[in-house]
């Protein structure tokens, strides 16, 4: 199992929601599809297993986090 990631998205209210996920890759395709298919709402499912409905016509951004990279040993970034 990977480490939860942030997904960060932006609504027209000019406010973020941040959601922990599995695997960003699924909401940027989830996304995309809801936009071909005129779709009203973006369902999220968070690492946790909770699900969000977002309205797709207030997204105004998907912010997707890469994974952190870790170092090995006591040395500065």
């Amino acid at each position: 199992m990977t480490d939860p990631r942030t997904v960060r998205i932006g609504v027209s209210s000019a406010r973020e929601l941040e959601i922990q996920v599995e695997d960003p890759t699924v909401v940027s395709a989830d996304y995309e599809k809801a936009l071909k298919n005129d779709a009203t709402v973006l369902w999220i499912t968070d690492s946790r297993g909770h699900r969000f409905g977002v309205s797709v016509a207030s997204i105004a951004f998907i912010e997707l986090e890469e994974p952190e990279q870790r170092g090995v040993g006591f040395g500065s970034k």
